[in-house]
């Protein structure tokens, strides 16, 4: 593939390798990061690792810091790229947006959680009061309105988060993000799931709970332990696995809400890099749970129906939507419930993983990698000839 297009990928947080590794084969790329995340996520290492094709303009300073500086670096670069993309809608995409109407360099957003959703969790979870919460959702909506006016597109990583952006965005349209890689996602028999265990140090006959999400203020960890909990009082003879950079942090919660024994079946284990590790557990696994108090999509049960794992989730969100027949979904937090599926999936295998299969081929149509950059390729192109355009009749006078 040609790679003549010259991108900009500019980040306010954290990002993922696989989608700057996919990006950068379609293209020129430079990625503007913010310098802590930049290694603390171990992306830095990553792709020093990687045989990615791109550079890295690392931006130093806390959140004014990196506010005003990427601000200067955008002024002063904006105009090497043909297009920016920028990822998410919130501060970061202000610079990107007010930078790239000044300049007349076309904005993409990518929008991969809704961000008004995301922030009330905190509340739920009472980790800001009444005002805070008040002023911090003025802001967000004010950001998402000019942001939304500014951008030449918005790209909502699946459908229900394309419906959220199209609120504030009227050129709105559905983006793959970097999709799942169905050839490295992909199904293991009983033999394999054995000898997966076996060289992963996991109990190889026991009921084994994959619980992949990190551990932030829109997640519920807390049901997917309590579920966990109760399904072993009913018989379920299973261990309950996370796999992430808060991994102590679910250690230490299981602790907390005091679970029988639970230092004998709540393991947790550092993040697996996800291009060449993390497979391996979700075909291991008997069984994927996701809990969220809210959820723009959720990469997790996509990767693990691509494995033909079954999956028990919460109907939140974006699960509620693209997981419906091919996954047990489960009202919002509902331990009971939870454990109820999760001793389905015990009772029924070969239905649970036919179900599972049949996401496998849900996630083959829709989700695929290949699919997910050749459609972003689709509209950056689009939107750098639409800007091409217009600069010529501006020029022409017309």
């Amino acid at each position: 593939m040609e790679r003549d297009l010259r991108v900009l990928f500019f980040v306010e947080g954290y990002t993922d390798i696989r989608f700057v590794v996919g990006l950068s084969s379609i293209c020129r790329l430079v990625v503007a990061v913010p310098s802590r995340p930049y290694v603390e996520s171990g992306l830095k290492q990553r792709l020093a690792q990687s045989s990615a094709s791109l550079r890295v303009d690392e931006i130093n300073g806390g959140r004014v810091g990196f506010q005003l500086r990427s601000f200067v670096y955008l002024w002063q670069r904006a105009r090497d790229f043909d297009v920016i993309l920028s990822q998410e809608a919130l501060r970061g995409s202000l610079n990107a947006n007010v930078i790239g109407a000044l300049q007349r360099v076309p904005v993409v957003m990518s929008m991969g959680s809704s961000p008004v959703e995301s922030f009330r969790c905190r509340r739920i979870r009472r980790q800001i009061n009444w005002a805070k919460a008040v002023l911090g959702e003025t802001v967000i909506w004010t950001l998402l309105r000019i942001n939304g006016r500014l951008a030449a597109r918005c790209l909502g990583i699946g459908p229900y988060l394309r419906d959220v952006a199209a609120r504030f965005c009227p050129r709105t349209q559905i983006g793959l993000h970097h999709g799942v890689d169905t050839d490295y996602f992909r199904p293991a028999d009983h033999a394999e799931r054995a000898e997966l265990r076996r060289k992963l140090d996991l109990p190889v006959e026991k009921f084994m709970i994959f619980c992949s999400s990190r551990i932030s203020h829109e997640k519920d960890p807390e049901t997917v332990l309590k579920a966990a909990a109760l399904a072993r009082t009913r018989g379920l003879d299973a261990v309950l696995i996370n796999l992430g950079g808060g991994y102590k942090e679910f250690l230490h919660l299981a602790g907390q809400l005091h679970l029988p024994e639970a230092g004998s079946w709540v393991l947790g284990r550092p993040a697996a890099h996800p291009m060449t590790e993390l497979a391996d557990y979700f075909r291991a696994a008997d069984v994927l749970a996701q809990a969220s108090l809210a959820e723009g999509l959720g990469f997790s049960p996509l990767e693990a129906l691509a494995c033909g794992t079954p999956v028990v989730a919460t109907a939140v969100g974006g699960m509620a939507v693209q997981l419906k027949g091919y996954a047990r979904l489960t009202p919002l937090r509902d331990p009971e419930a939870m454990a109820e599926q999760f001793l389905w999936v015990r009772a029924n295998p070969d239905q649970a993983r036919a179900q599972a299969l049949q996401g496998r081929e849900f996630v083959i149509r829709e989700w695929n990698r290949q699919k997910a950059f050749v459609d972003l390729l689709s509209v950056l192109e689009t939107v750098v000839r639409k800007e091409q355009v217009a600069d010529k009749r501006k020029r022409n006078g017309n």
